[in-house]
């Protein structure tokens, strides 16, 4: 199967990004596409999406290091992401597997939306931003 990548420095420590996407709860809250969730199980979720309803499974999970989905109702059957701490900034690298070759473009482009909807959230955050007023906006993405 195809793997699309994409890859993004933020300005924040590893342990916040980690935190961030550790908490899937918290995902209606910051990414773009994602408006509600509901947890069926340990590491289970069920996401209701601009893109249709996604059942969302995590199969790995190394705290800081890298966490690893398989997603059920996506065009995108895994989806992953590797943490590299530099200092007072993390590179984050947002993988995707998916069936067929002609979806590149596509989930490049929602890797790209997803990772400035992260670096938007986390940016805010880190200036003294409280996450329970935070209003998600595409306006605010395409400026990341």
């Amino acid at each position: 199967m195809p793997i699309a990548e994409k890859k993004m420095e933020i300005k924040a420590s590893v342990e916040k990004v980690y935190e961030i996407l550790n908490d899937y709860m918290g995902l209606p809250r910051w990414n773009i596409v994602v408006n509600e969730i509901e947890q069926l199980e340990s590491k289970k979720y069920f996401l209701k999406t601009n893109v249709g309803d996604i059942t969302n499974i995590e199969i790995e999970n190394i705290p800081r290091e890298k966490m690893t989905s398989i997603q059920e109702g996506s065009p995108m059957k895994k989806i992953g992401y590797i943490f590299e701490p530099k200092g007072d900034v993390t590179k984050v690298t947002l993988w995707a597997e998916f069936e067929l070759e002609d979806q590149r473009m596509i989930m490049e482009m929602a890797g790209d939306l997803f990772l400035k909807s992260l670096k938007v959230y986390i940016d805010y955050l880190v200036a003294g931003g409280n996450p329970e007023e935070y209003k998600k906006s595409f306006n605010k993405i395409k400026k990341a």
